[in-house]
């Protein structure tokens, strides 16, 4: 039997095709602090957004790639 019922087995999507769906259905958006995409203010920008809406991280570096 080769049908999965959704979300059960078959292939995985990409991470990033996931992320543009939330925003586009759902108006959610997911950002890594670290996206080599944004310039230094919007990534400033994203954040203290984060820190507003969540709180402060913890002083270690993390990388997203």
């Amino acid at each position: 039997m080769r049908w999965h019922p959704p979300g059960f087995g078959g292939e995985r999507r990409d991470p990033e095709d996931v992320k543009r769906d939330g925003w586009l259905e759902r108006g959610v958006l997911v950002i890594a602090e670290d996206d080599g995409r944004l310039t230094w203010p919007e990534r400033e920008l994203v954040r203290q957004l984060g820190a507003k809406l969540y709180g402060k991280r913890p002083l270690q570096e993390v990388h997203h790639d």
